[in-house]
């Protein structure tokens, strides 16, 4: 539910953009973010910090684009949280006891160490990907494609990526405890 809740931004974000163009769209983004923080917090008194930090960079770099007038600031937006997600994984090998994937809390998945820092590794590699994809895309195509790859093609990519670890990690699933009865 969480994951489609997510979209919600992204899909407001294309709307606007085809409807009134790319400063409108990425007004209705930033707002679009931080409704969904307080919408989270409100809900679980908590708030996530990837959820606070994706809107505080789009804030900053989406005020940048509409006080300049200049989209380079928002086309750049998800090279920085790709960028910063990368680092953070990567950080998380040499800081900690656990890397980052593994620090997420997990009730169907128990896998040794050095899976968990394979999968990290591989999670961080992504986002360099997608970083350096991001600045390509932004810098040899048009900003209507750089729109389209922002809102679909990155969202396939994640979830082609996710999809792809089905194979790795499907061995190391728990099974749910059962809370009925046997009969």
């Amino acid at each position: 539910m969480n994951a489609v809740l997510d979209l919600i931004p992204a899909i407001l974000f294309f709307a606007a953009y085809k409807l009134y163009g790319l400063f409108t769209a990425t007004a209705v983004l930033v707002i679009a973010l931080l409704v969904m923080v307080l919408v989270t917090y409100l809900r679980t008194k908590k708030v996530p910090k990837l959820q606070l930090a994706t809107a505080l960079v789009a804030t900053v770099l989406g005020g940048m684009t509409l006080w300049f007038r200049d989209p380079t600031f928002i086309l750049f937006k998800p090279t920085a949280i790709y960028g910063a997600f990368a680092l953070a994984l990567l950080g998380s090998h040499v800081i900690g006891d656990k890397v980052l994937m593994q620090r997420i809390p997990q009730k169907a998945v128990v896998m040794p160490d050095v899976i968990w820092r394979r999968i990290n590794l591989a999670w961080a590699l992504f986002f360099v990907f997608c970083a350096v994809l991001n600045v390509y895309v932004a810098m040899n195509y048009s900003e209507e494609i750089w729109v389209k790859v922002k809102v679909f093609g990155f969202t396939g990519l994640m979830f082609a990526f996710m999809i792809a670890h089905i194979p790795f990690i499907s061995r190391y699933l728990v099974e749910p405890e059962s809370d009925a009865a046997p009969r």
